[in-house]
């Protein structure tokens, strides 16, 4: 059965044409999307309907596909950029209510009123057929324009390759390539530079169309460009606005249109009673760092190395990595920061557990004054500096340094 073994997508050496750009893969054997692969079955047999979400070009088409070839019995596939299958679909309860094992609808988004269908099928008894529906676009701004399923769906985000699904030796080339597969398989450098232009402007150009933003190409690749160099600070509203010429209100629906399509990322800050100010607003990442790289003419590891932003790639990068790896959910994860300049980088709350983490790149790392103030007002169980040297290693009593190399062994889970 899928549960008891350890699928993983093979991905074969071909030629492949992104927008007139020919992109060269090469064959990196087996990149494990096990995890991945387990969870969605496991929530299928729980759930009538399961919603996998993440960014375009992500994969979820390819794991749909995976998890189809070990079903047990029907499998149905629609897609909703294929005319045909939209016009089958002109009468959505006359179209799915016959079908039974496994429906998959690729690029639900397009058509969120097929939620009312979905309800009245999922409660039917003994429900003969499970819906699996792939969506670019956030569960929020899928459900926007119909009923919930609550109760009746439940959601798994597919993100990019992560250190976990790729050789730890290779964690130079991720970090500045991304995660996107075909940014990060191809062969050479200039491949995977044109590829992730291309993606940044069919996104512009059709995607966000497609969720409702009717602003120009040029305009909001402007504003995503600005994000870039905002990466890992305090969203400023108000500076933002004033370079457009807008109201506050108005840039801020921008970024929550790139959040809700998974280009950024809203880390909300953690606030408590204590005697300090404490930081309101939330701190905004670019999810990727291919894309972030390509928004900021970052086109190599010298360019990267030599860049004064790289001190924040080298940030959002390892905090995606350390929640993927702890397994945390987004209503999990926080920063802190006060006026008095404390802050912390990331910190996860799970019970009546917290995690704090910083990330420096260094090989050595030292304490300072905000990890010494963090550990004791936030009540950490533990602070871990996510570093680029080597070793793992203790800096002071509930602090300690560990390689970015050597999270998957040196950083546990979150049970």
């Amino acid at each position: 059965t899928l549960l008891g073994s350890r699928p993983s997508l093979r991905l074969l050496s071909c030629e492949i044409s992104v927008s007139h750009t020919e992109i060269s893969w090469h064959n990196p054997g087996m990149i494990q999307r096990g995890d991945h692969l387990r969870r969605l079955t496991g929530l299928l047999r729980e759930f009538p309907v399961v919603g996998l979400v993440g960014p375009r070009q992500v994969g979820k088409t390819t794991l749909a596909r995976a998890l189809a070839r070990g079903w047990r019995g029907a499998v149905t596939h629609l897609d909703l950029e294929s005319p045909a299958d939209l016009a089958r679909l002109a009468d959505p309860a006359l179209a799915l209510g016959p079908l039974r094992g496994l429906v998959v609808i690729d690029e639900f988004q397009r058509r969120p009123d097929l939620l009312t269908v979905l309800r009245v099928l999922a409660d039917r008894p003994r429900r003969p057929a499970r819906f699996l529906v792939l969506g670019s676009a956030s569960p929020d701004l899928i459900r926007g324009s119909s009923e919930t399923l609550a109760g009746r769906i439940a959601y798994q985000e597919l993100s990019g390759f992560s250190l976990a699904e790729v050789d730890p030796a290779r964690l130079g080339a991720l970090w500045l390539r991304g995660g996107f597969p075909r940014s990060f398989l191809a062969r050479t450098e200039p491949p995977t530079w044109r590829w992730r232009q291309q993606f940044i402007r069919t996104f512009l150009e059709r995607d966000l169309p497609t969720l409702g933003l009717r602003l120009g190409a040029d305009t909001l690749h402007r504003f995503w460009t600005m994000l870039a160099h905002y990466h890992a600070q305090v969203w400023n509203g108000s500076e933002l606005a004033r370079a457009f010429g807008v109201a506050d209100t108005t840039v801020r629906g921008y970024l929550d249109l790139l959040a809700s399509a998974f280009m950024v990322r809203l880390l909300t800050p953690w606030s408590e009673n204590l005697a300090k100010r404490q930081v309101k607003a939330p701190k905004v990442y670019l999810r990727d760092t291919g894309l972030l790289h390509a928004l900021l003419g970052i086109r190599t590891a010298d360019d990267l190395d030599r860049h004064p932003k790289v001190g924040a790639s080298w940030e959002g990068f390892m905090l995606s990595e350390v929640i993927q790896r702890l397994g945390a959910e987004p209503r999990e994860c926080h920063f802190w920061a006060t006026h008095g300049g404390v802050e912390l980088d990331l910190l996860v709350v799970r019970g009546r557990r917290r995690l704090g983490f910083e990330f420096k790149r260094t090989s050595g790392p030292s304490v300072t004054r905000s990890m010494h103030v963090a550990l004791a007002d936030l009540r950490l169980e533990r602070l871990d500096v996510i570093h680029a040297g080597e070793s793992t290693f203790p800096l002071a009593p509930k602090i300690r340094a560990v390689a970015a190399r050597r999270i998957l062994t040196d950083l546990p889970p979150l049970r």
